[in-house]
């Protein structure tokens, strides 16, 4: 069965589902889908340059050359950067000035980006030069395609951009092995870039005027890990909703939370199709009643109290579920086209009108766009994680688990040896806390700290490389919770009878259990929560439930 949130959700991205087999790269069509197919499937995406593009970027080359020749000077071409734009220097010196801008440039510090990100890096960096406007040559562009094909790396290190000029610490990494500087990885493999670049059939590229800075200057890195965090976060939202039917089954509680009726009268898009989600994972559920079950039929014999044998509402964690995991999709619907946009755009300075061979200067490598929308994403998955950390509360607490056992230990007879020495969720729902927290934290917005950089030049910044590298961080988090609430989830289905789940919910433990069994007894769970936190982010736990429920 197709759900609302399926029909939503069609266009996102679902790399082993929609395989793309080939990629003609012109600067306006790339999708983010591609993107995340072309990052997580290392070498199976056969990637081009269209024919439109070649024709593009050999007339803004063209162009660029004219004006040279012509002695106006242009920036980072025949001038230096930043605040030295007010230098002019020869043009027989600006090969040299594009190779010293690569090596002064690698100065990023912090752990190695991601592979999947610094793929989808490399992607978009091409993307933008298939555009046709920077003044480059396909060259350097086809051999980072070349490049990707034979998943060979440049080892980027996360910090050291402020967003604008774009990403030029990282992107300085890829662009300099390019030339055969630096190193190359294939499978963890160091290997030195001129090398590898040979291994495969070319040699490194020598770069001329304006190219090394055609290739540094955009928002390409934080493009990468942005689009990443967006495909895993909207991944997120339908294991959200899996969790709240879940609970909603185990604690017995009433469907009716999550009928239409309420939600189309506070009508976002994303709460009413989560509410609608959520009621259709419970559609064939044995063990949910309605509101007038849990209601009763009232006092009765004029008594003016009674005490009712259990609250007739849930708390905010499950009852608000939609209005939580609503505000992520419509986040998401908003920041889709954003980013769409920004890896389809020339993202340089300057660009270059083969039409009237003109240069314009502008600001297209700024990356407040990239920024907002990955802020936002990095609110909306960390309000989620809190969200399913206080139902992870609800269920390993003995006070509110109505009946659980605590901490969803294995039940034992009271005379049992055993009694008391195995804790169950305890260790595992205390580490829940703990990365809900980090997640929650790394909420502030980042692009409310620019500062003036580049003695005074860049004095206006994104911070958007920072933001994306939260944002991704943040899913990671949020999906390690939600592993944590799930196994827990599974765990409780067991203790309360499989038997009582919903065809949906039963699939998803079913499938659940294959990879993480019953916890029996106490067990280090770290690898396992792992394990489940991957298949949530990729999106296969989704496919295989939706495929046999």
């Amino acid at each position: 069965m197709t759900s609302v949130i399926d029909r939503q959700n069609a266009t996102v991205s679902n790399a082993k589902a929609t395989e793309t087999s080939e990629i003609a790269l012109d600067g306006y069509g790339l999708t983010l889908e591609d993107v995340r197919n072309v990052a997580t499937q290392p070498g199976k995406v056969g990637l081009s340059i269209s024919p439109a593009s070649v024709i593009r970027m050999v007339a803004s080359q063209e162009s660029k050359d004219r004006i040279v020749e012509s002695g106006i000077p242009i920036y980072g071409v025949t001038t230096g950067f930043g605040d030295s734009s007010g230098r002019q220097i020869s043009p027989d010196k600006a090969i040299a000035l594009q190779r010293n801008l690569l090596r002064f440039l690698r100065v990023g510090q912090g752990p190695i980006a991601p592979d999947e990100v610094i793929r989808a890096t490399m992607l978009i960096r091409a993307n933008s030069a298939a555009r046709g406007n920077s003044g480059i040559s396909q060259e350097p562009i086809q051999l980072i395609l070349t490049l990707l094909e034979n998943d060979l790396l440049p080892s980027i290190p996360e910090r050291g951009s402020v967003g604008a000029s774009g990403d030029l610490a990282p992107l300085s990494y890829l662009a300099a092995a390019l030339t055969g500087e630096g190193t190359l990885r294939h499978q963890g493999q160091e290997l030195p870039a001129a090398s590898a670049i040979r291994s495969t059939g070319l040699k490194p590229v020598s770069l001329v005027a304006k190219e090394g800075l055609a290739l540094v200057n955009g928002t390409s890195f934080m493009a990468g890990y942005a689009t990443l965090a967006l495909a895993e976060a909207t991944e997120l939202a339908w294991a959200a909703e899996l969790c709240t039917a879940l609970a909603t089954e185990i604690r017995r509680s009433s469907r009716d939370q999550f009928h239409a009726f309420p939600h189309e009268h506070k009508p976002h898009p994303g709460q009413v199709a989560s509410a609608a989600n959520i009621y259709q994972m419970l559609s064939d559920s044995p063990s949910v009643v309605s509101d007038t079950d849990l209601v009763g039929p009232g006092s009765g014999e004029g008594r003016e109290y009674i005490e009712l044998e259990r609250k007739i509402q849930d708390p905010y964690s499950i009852r608000c579920a939609p209005h939580v995991v609503g505000v992520l999709r419509d986040t998401v619907a908003w920041a889709d086209p954003w980013l769409s946009n920004e890896i389809n755009s020339s993202n340089d300075n300057p660009l270059f009108d083969a039409d009237t061979d003109t240069v314009h200067y502008s600001g297209n490598f700024y990356g407040g766009h990239v920024a907002q929308a990955t802020q936002a994403i990095s609110s909306a998955v960390a309000s989620l994680a809190d969200l399913l950390d206080r139902q992870l509360a609800l269920m390993v607490d003995e006070k509110f688990s109505l009946g659980l056992t605590p901490n969803l230990i294995a039940p034992t007879e009271p005379e049992d040896f055993e009694a008391g020495l195995h804790h169950g969720f305890k260790g595992a729902q205390i580490a829940a806390s703990a990365l809900t927290a980090e997640a929650l934290h790394l909420t502030m917005p980042m692009s409310s700290f620019s500062r003036s950089t580049e003695a005074h030049n860049q004095d206006k910044v994104s911070m958007g490389t920072i933001a994306a590298r939260h944002s991704y961080t943040v899913v990671q988090l949020a999906s390690q919770v939600t592993a944590i609430h799930l196994l827990a989830l599974c765990q409780a289905a067991d203790l309360t009878g499989t038997d009582k789940l919903g065809s949906t919910t039963r699939t998803a433990q079913a499938y659940i259990r294959k990879h993480v069994a019953f916890l029996a007894e106490d067990r280090p769970m770290d690898s396992e929560i792992d394990a489940i936190a991957t298949l949530l982010r990729s999106g296969e736990i989704r496919r295989n439930v939706l495929r046999q429920a």
